[in-house]
């Protein structure tokens, strides 16, 4: 007897367990595109915080521009295209 009930127990806590991975799911993708959007405009201002490094670096002169261009360039580049990749990788 003592044995059926424990694996009634497991059973139930299983399922209760299934449950909570099914509602962490769903809320994790209902806020997947808030934080996207919220991603895309971090970047744009840091896009914008970047141009104007770059411009105030080639107005004076800086021989390192080229390389604080594609920096800053490449750093954008990148943050779109993590947020490309895990949208694929969870199929959202």
């Amino acid at each position: 007897m003592t044995l059926v009930m424990i694996l009634l127990f497991v059973t139930v806590q299983a399922q209760d367990g299934n449950a909570g991975i099914q509602d962490a799911n769903q809320k994790v993708r209902s806020y997947f595109n808030s934080g996207t959007q919220l991603m895309y405009a971090v970047g744009a201002i840091l896009g914008l915080i970047g141009a104007i490094k770059v411009y105030s670096k080639w107005n004076a002169g800086d021989h390192d521009t080229g390389k604080v261009a594609a920096a800053w360039f490449g750093s954008c580049v990148f943050l779109v295209v993590v947020v490309t990749v895990i949208k694929a990788f969870f199929g959202i």
